[in-house]
């Protein structure tokens, strides 16, 4: 059965599921249509049933950023010191919030392009679905607008891999969607705080990295050198442009709202307090 899956808030997902197995493929030489959540449509290559469970849902309640081991525009790669890493985070997550959580799956953006993962993105998630078939990918079109009114909108998509090659051929991978319901919370928890926080450290630790491999080259020239410092700092200021000043002016929006909120629930209570004060006096 396929999962339905709940999102309160290249990395990776953390939260809880109901049950062990979350997905499951029927394959079958006779199938002739997909069936999903009581949708029917003709694929090209008529191999599966695919049935939808409502009663098996996923929570993220958390993300864990990812330093990036390759920066080129069309890679989002993850190492296996990086997922076992991120399970130890997910049991250090279920002792602070008292129930069970684990590493439900991985998320990326694709800037300025569409919302559909391309074949990379579906081999890698199959991938993944090896070791569980239970991981789910996300990914969030970023920076796009919309052609007719030139405004900024951002889509998301749930997806896995199902290998639609009959048996005893070389598997094709193709996408499958998955129900996925965003859920407002009207409070950001620590966990993604911490997360958020942790975002422009990790920028700012990649072009570290950059700029100290830089520097172990000895036969550079001044010129060379004052160059790439000049990069380095340009990167910096540039992180701390687009990442940084939106983050904390965000964070402070947060903090005052919180405040005014704080203050109104002050008044009530002393109002309560009067409230009940006065009844205590009529009582007696």
């Amino acid at each position: 059965m396929l999962p339905l899956l709940t999102l309160q808030w290249d990395h990776l997902m953390t939260g809880s599921y109901k049950s062990n197995t979350m997905a499951r493929i029927i394959k079958s030489k006779r199938a002739s249509k997909i069936d999903v959540e009581g949708s029917r449509r003709t694929p090209r290559k008529p191999t599966f049933t695919i049935q939808i469970d409502k009663k098996r849902v996923s929570h993220i309640s958390a993300v864990i950023m990812l330093r990036r081991s390759d920066k080129r525009k069309d890679r989002v790669e993850i190492s296996p010191e990086q997922l076992s890493d991120a399970s130890t985070q997910a049991e250090r997550l279920a002792r602070t919030c008292g129930r069970p959580v684990r590493v439900l799956g991985w998320y990326h953006s694709h800037p300025h392009i569409t919302v559909w993962p391309s074949h990379v993105d579906v081999q890698t998630q199959a991938m993944y679905q090896m070791m569980d078939d239970g991981f789910v990918g996300l990914i969030f079109s970023v920076f796009s607008e919309e052609a007719s009114t030139k405004q900024g909108r951002i889509q998301v998509t749930c997806f896995q891999s199902i290998n639609q090659s009959p048996e005893g051929e070389p598997p094709q991978y193709m996408r499958l969607e998955i129900p996925l319901h965003i859920v407002p919370s009207p409070r950001l928890s620590g966990p993604c705080l911490e997360t958020l926080v942790q975002l422009p450290q990790i920028l700012c630790q990649e072009e570290l990295e950059a700029y100290s491999w830089t520097r172990q080259i000895s036969d550079l020239d001044l010129l060379t050198r004052l160059h790439n410092g000049a990069v380095y700092t340009k990167s910096l200021c540039h992180i701390a442009e687009v990442v940084g000043g939106p983050l904390l002016q965000v964070l402070e929006s947060r903090l005052s709202e919180n405040k005014r909120k704080m203050m109104l629930l002050q008044k009530e209570r002393e109002q309560l307090e009067q409230e009940l004060k006065q009844l205590s006096i009529e009582s007696s």
